[in-house]
């Protein structure tokens, strides 16, 4: 805890006091819940997880924290960070604060900088104001440019420079506000001008839309289709890695019926493949009309799914193992085989008409020889036909 708190005030010392020359020796202090009731002659550095600045500073103030609580007038530049953060209390320099909720309660004489989930700003700033939050409030204007970013933005008092604010949500000017330079503001709608509230420079106003328009939308429409191919393509290759490691056999079997068989019964395994295709939706169809055929249509679908599932996989095997006896001399069908042959086949399956009918003619034919082989596998010592 000691370490922590030593590096933490090392770091504040950075920040806050870089770049200075100290006319007095700095005051460091650092406790779980911290009450600094007497009077800093310079620098004061405070850390804890509840820190109350009561006595003035003559120098800066830098203050970390659970809360930040800053009561006492600080005649240099303020740092907070906390999870709550109020000043109460003049600060003669710059503020700059980093908090859940942020309250400013008294003048800034300097730049006024703020980043939180909300800021309200009842002081006023001597210079610039630099604010990113969810809700901002300034109830007492500000002497120098304004810059706010955030959802809901409300305005109010005596703005002598620029005000320049971009929102998400609703943008509000409180009655008798006066900008005395330039309004420019973003946010989904236009603001209700109350009528004493006066903007004397320009007012330019720009529309945030969240509803895409045409462009946009066939951008987000092509990145979506790349996206969820780009995901199909990676499942595909990591269900063709899997069954290619698993049941190498299988895919041996399959890629040697495609590479060594005769031409005659290459077209009676793709026109055998190309029956159950087109003939099974037609027999479930016709069993789904009764009540118990239903049942029993049902578990074909299951089975019928599944087996166009694994052609598919196993179409790109194929190539894989093509691939692996042609070049490299190897019929043993390996994990990376399926991975290539299934790659081989995505890529294939992209080219317009061409490819999609390629990608056709090998699940068909893949179909046929599953078929095949687990009809071999089921009746070992039956009569051997013509296919095999």
């Amino acid at each position: 805890m000691n370490r922590f708190l030593f590096a933490t005030l090392a770091a504040l010392f950075l920040l806050g006091g870089a770049g200075k020359v100290m006319a007095a020796p700095a005051s460091f202090s650092a406790a779980r819940s911290l009450v600094t009731a007497s009077s800093s002659p310079g620098n004061l550095y405070v850390a804890g997880f509840s820190n109350i600045i009561t006595a003035p500073v003559s120098g800066d103030l830098s203050a970390v924290g659970g809360n930040v609580i800053s009561t006492a007038l600080i005649k240099g530049d303020a740092l907070f960070l906390g999870g709550s953060v109020d000043s109460r209390e003049e600060i003669k320099g710059d503020l700059r604060a980093i908090g859940g909720n942020i309250t400013v309660e008294q003048s800034v004489g300097g730049d006024l900088v703020a980043s939180g989930l909300s800021v309200n700003d009842t002081g006023r700033a001597g210079k610039s104001v630099f604010i990113i939050a969810l809700n901002t409030v300034l109830s007492n204007g500000a002497s120098g440019p304004v810059t706010i970013y955030g959802n809901n933005v409300s305005l109010g008092g005596d703005f002598t420079g620029d005000v320049n604010v971009v929102a998400s949500g609703r943008v509000t000017i409180q009655p008798d506000t006066i900008i005395h330079g330039a309004f420019s503001y973003e946010s989904p709608e236009t603001i209700s001008m109350p009528d004493s509230a006066v903007v004397k420079g320009a007012t330019t106003y720009t529309n945030i839309s969240y509803l895409p328009n045409s462009g946009t939308s066939r951008a987000i429409e092509i990145a979506s289709v790349g996206f969820f191919l780009l995901l199909r393509i990676l499942g595909a290759l990591i269900i063709a890695g899997l069954l290619a490691g698993l049941f190498p056999r299988l895919g041996e079997l399959v890629a040697k019926r495609a590479y060594t068989t005769r031409l005659r019964s290459l077209f009676l395994t793709l026109l055998l493949g190309f029956a159950v295709l087109v003939a099974t939706p037609i027999m479930l169809l016709i069993l789904s009309l009764t009540f118990v055929g239903f049942g029993i249509a049902l578990l074909l679908f299951i089975i019928y799914a599944l087996l166009v599932f694994l052609a598919v996989i196993y179409a790109g095997i194929i190539i894989g193992g093509i691939i692996a006896r042609r070049f490299r001399h190897r019929r043993m069908i390996l994990w990376h085989d399926g991975v290539l042959g299934m790659l081989i086949l995505s890529i294939i399956a992209l080219i317009p008409y061409v490819g999609v009918f390629i990608a056709l003619i090998l699940t068909i034919f893949s179909i046929g020889a599953l078929l095949l082989i687990f009809f071999h596998f089921a009746f070992p010592h039956g009569e051997q036909i013509e296919l095999l």
